[in-house]
């Protein structure tokens, strides 16, 4: 039979520590023998919009692509 969980007020002020804050991620509580030994935040950034890197570099490829098809006919096949 499963220990119940031992959880005091530090426990939860940790929890909610890595909690707040978090727009996209997750937050797993390791738990033995019925205590609460590890807290792990994994936290994601998500960016909508290419940076002008990428931008650039995908213009650069389009610019490939129309030359290499004007000059000898063939498709340019472009593999990322």
């Amino acid at each position: 039979m499963a220990k119940p969980l031992e959880v005091d007020e530090e426990w939860l002020e940790r929890i909610a520590n890595q909690v707040s804050g978090l727009s996209y991620g997750h937050v797993t509580i390791t738990v033995h023998d019925g205590r609460i030994v590890q807290i792990d935040r994994t936290e994601r950034t998500r960016f909508d919009a290419p940076s002008q890197k990428q931008q650039v570099s995908s213009d650069s490829i389009q610019q490939v692509k129309h030359r290499e098809g004007q000059s000898t006919g063939e498709a340019l096949r472009i593999v990322q």
